[in-house]
């Protein structure tokens, strides 16, 4: 079954990002509240209050955390496929006429 999943509703706060390249990388709720000084249940608030800025609902058919990194490193782009120096899909000439990425956040 094809899921709709949007463009960010809004931009991410800096601790959701950084709590989902945290997801990205494979770890449990539990490793990132310990790797952030922060409980489950706010990595876990945040993991859901995150999946609703992209319109990921969970259901029994759907993994929430794996959409999720999807549609995260869709937006934000992923830094290991950056280090394969690939150019991003979203470079555009800035005002300076040097090429920019328009969407990454380093």
């Amino acid at each position: 079954m094809a899921r709709d999943i949007t463009i960010a509703t809004r931009e991410l706060s800096p601790f959701e990002q950084l709590v989902l390249n945290l997801l990205c990388e494979g770890k449990s709720n539990a490793a990132i509240a310990s790797e952030t000084a922060h409980s489950e249940k706010v990595v876990e608030n945040t993991v859901s209050r995150s999946a609703q800025v992209f319109g990921i609902k969970s259901d029994a058919d759907t993994n929430l955390r794996v959409l999720l990194a999807l549609a995260f490193r869709t937006h934000y782009g992923d830094k290991a496929f950056d280090a394969l120096n690939v150019p991003c899909a979203h470079h555009e000439i800035g005002p300076d006429g040097r090429s920019m990425c328009n969407r990454h956040a380093d």
